[in-house]
This record gives C-alpha cells, sequence and structure tokens, in this order.
C-alpha cells in the first residue's frame, strides 16, 4: 500500500512517517512539502490513500481535494490540520475526505486511521481478481512505453502489436495549456478526467508528453462512434468543469494506422502546424462538404461555429476550413453569412416582422451586430432595403 504525506512542515511529514514505517512496516510512505508536488506524484506513481494538509503555500489542501474528487474518484483521502474552523471541515468533509484531524495528531489516533484504511484497502485487493491485476499492470507499462515511443526514444523489444489491435480505428485527442504558469495539477486533472470518459465510451488513454501538451488515444465503441460530437462535448464539459486554466482541445478524425502516430505527433508539436488529417480523397472530400452544406442551411440560424460543423463531418477545423473553400470557393464564415443575408432579405418583405425578429430569425440576437452586417453586404441598412423594396 502506497501512502502520500503532503504537509508543507518538514517535521510533521517526518513525524507521520516515522510512525507509520514503525507501525506498518510493509506500507510504502512517499512525502512532499505541496500541492503542486502532490500532483506530480499522483501523476506518476501509484497511490492509495492521502495525508493532507489544508493551509499551505501557493495551492490550499481543499483545492486539490477538489480535484481529486472530479479526476481521482475512490481515492481515500484524510485531512490533518491545525484549523479547527467548521467550515474547513464542512467542506473537506463535502468534497469526500474520509476523515478531518487536528493536529498535533497523537501516534495511537494516525495508527487507528492508517489501520482502518489499510483494512478497507485488503479488502478491494481481495476483490480484485489476478486477471484485473494483470491487466492494470499492463496498461500502466503499456502506456509508459506508449509515451517513449512517441518521443522516438527506446522501448527495447516491447511489442506494440497488442497495443495497436485494441485500437484498430482510433481518435487522437490533443489537450494543450498556455505556458507561463504551474500545470502539475492541471495535467494530472486532464489525464484522470479524460480517461474516466474515455472509458466510459471506449477504450483508450492519456498521457503527458510535456508540461503543457498531453496526447490521448480513444477508440470508441461502435454505438458510441456515430455520436462523436457528444463524446467531444461531454470532454470538453467535463474539463471545463475540473479546470481553472485556458487549454486548447483538439480531436482529430478516425484514423486505422496506429504506427503513423508518432509522426503525426511531431507535426503537431512543429509551430504553425495542427493535427490536420491526411487529405481525403476527392470524392470522399466532396461527398463531406456536401454534406457539411446540408447541416449547415437546416441549422444556420443557431450558433454554428466552424468547430461544431467540423466536429459534425468528423475533420479537424483547420482541415474543413480548408477543405471547404477549396471544394466551394468560398470560406466557411463568408458561407454561413451569405445564407443569413439570403434569408433575411426575404423575411424583410414580410411587414409584420420587425428588423429585431428578423435578425433572431436568422441567427443574430443583437440588432447592432445584424445592421452591421447587412450594411456590409447590400450597402443599406435592413430598414433601408425594406422601403426600396416597396
Amino acid at each position: 500500500m502506497n501512502i502520500l504525506v503532503v504537509d508543507d512542515e518538514k517535521s510533521i511529514r517526518e513525524g507521520i512517517k516515522r510512525t507509520l514505517n514503525h507501525a506498518f512496516p510493509r506500507i510504502h510512505v512517499l512525502m512532499v512539502q505541496s500541492c503542486q508536488e502532490a500532483a506530480a506524484v499522483l501523476l506518476n506513481e501509484r497511490i492509495d490513500a492521502v495525508l493532507l494538509d489544508i493551509m499551505m503555500p501557493g495551492m490550499n489542501g481543499l483545492e486539490l481535494l477538489a480535484s481529486l474528487r472530479e479526476s481521482h474518484r475512490g481515492m481515500k483521502v484524510v485531512i490533518i490540520s491545525a484549523h479547527s474552523k467548521f467550515t474547513y471541515a464542512q467542506e473537506a468533509l463535502r468534497l469526500g475526505a474520509r476523515d478531518y484531524v487536528l493536529k498535533p495528531v497523537g501516534k495511537d489516533r494516525l495508527i487507528g486511521i492508517m489501520s482502518e484504511l489499510e483494512r478497507e484497502w485488503q479488502e478491494e485487493q481481495r476483490q480484485l481478481t489476478e486477471k484485473d491485476r494483470l491487466d492494470l499492470n499492463l496498461n500502466y507499462l503499456r502506456e509508459a512505453v506508449f509515451r517513449r515511443w512517441v518521443q522516438g526514444l527506446d522501448i527495447g523489444s516491447f511489442d506494440l502489436s497488442r497495443l495497436a489491435q485494441n485500437h484498430p480505428r482510433f481518435h487522437l485527442i490533443r489537450v494543450q495549456f498556455d505556458g507561463g504558469q504551474d500545470l502539475t495539477l492541471s495535467n494530472f486533472v486532464v489525464e484522470n478526467v479524460l480517461s474516466e470518459w474515455i472509458g466510459l465510451n471506449g477504450c483508450g488513454f492519456v498521457v503527458s508528453l510535456e508540461t503543457n501538451l498531453l496526447i490521448g488515444v480513444v477508440t470508441l465503441r461502435e454505438e458510441c462512434s456515430c455520436r462523436f460530437v457528444e463524446f467531444e462535448t461531454g470532454a470538453r464539459g467535463h474539463l471545463d468543469r475540473c479546470l481553472n486554466v485556458p487549454y486548447t482541445m483538439t480531436i482529430s478524425c478516425a484514423s486505422d494506422n496506429f504506427y503513423s502516430i508518432p509522426d503525426r505527433i511531431r507535426k503537431l508539436k512543429s509551430p504553425g502546424t495542427d493535427m490536420t488529417e491526411q487529405p481525403l480523397p476527392a470524392s470522399r472530400g466532396d461527398e463531406t462538404i456536401q454534406l457539411a452544406m446540408q447541416y449547415i442551411r437546416a441549422h444556420f440560424r443557431d450558433n454554428l461555429s466552424l468547430e461544431k460543423v467540423a466536429s459534425i463531418v468528423y475533420l479537424n477545423p483547420v482541415y474543413f476550413s480548408q477543405l471547404f473553400k477549396q471544394k466551394t470557393g468560398i470560406g466557411y464564415k463568408e458561407y454561413v453569412i451569405q445564407l443569413r443575408m439570403e434569408r433575411a432579405t426575404e423575411l424583410l418583405s414580410n411587414r409584420t416582422l420587425r428588423v429585431v425578429d428578423v435578425a433572431r430569425l436568422v441567427g443574430y440576437d443583437d440588432l447592432r451586430h445584424f445592421t452591421q452586417v447587412f450594411r456590409k453586404k447590400y450597402n443599406r441598412t435592413p430598414t433601408e432595403y425594406r422601403l426600396e423594396a416597396k
């Protein structure tokens, strides 16, 4: 069993470790002095329980606990704090802490807490089958090898074919943060939250390649693959709830060449490049854009972003934008505006509709913006156009 002690006071960390090592020699105790360091350990080590202080410089324990609630469900956390304020204890328990213990913690109390945690952990281990343990260890090994493989490092004699067989048709997920800040906890949240969402919709994994870059591989279950938009929307929703730093997420269209992943990742890490897919055959490109145009014509009144339409046809937004202009001779944004303005001129002939009603019916909640776009297109305001059309 692995225990992580998180406390900025060295004497307390070492005192807890001495007590636990003496009473539970079979338990492995790790120590860190900040939540940022704790997040790094939780990313790279298998931790079964955390003893966590609340008030520490930088991020406090409650923030880490909140992240664990979303990204590491089932983690056993005991708060050990010098603060007896009821609201702290109440919030800690609401966020899933197993207990809230005030400092100084006596040896007997600490041993009692750890005995209970160990008993629960042993029961959980008994319920795991040998196959469960083997699969869990293999998953950790495969993800570690994958990280080395895509970074161009030696993976020895490890056979990637089993991993490739699990992903005959997959999507790549890229999550990137802006630099200039400590992103350890953010990486931890993304890796765990996305892994859980992937597990609910198929199979795959997420690994940190750099401090601000994570890559995921996901193979959606057959019943989920036709709902790719829902998968992406759900992934973004989970991250939006758990992250408090800016990020960008890109999900590629499906690919069936697992061994192309390192080259694709190297390209996306180059300045000015994205997860742009290989060009579609001409016939498929035509069909894809026709499908996109049908969708746009049916939904141009909605808040229709390029990213949303690209996801409808399973294409990266950058590549979709390029392909759309290549096939239609007009940019995506210009095409949507053209549809809206053409429909607006038709609606303006209906005198029972106010101009503000026309604006809303073609997708503009802001009348001033609608008027500006209309004037740019027709060199007159909607009202002037209506008067001239009498």
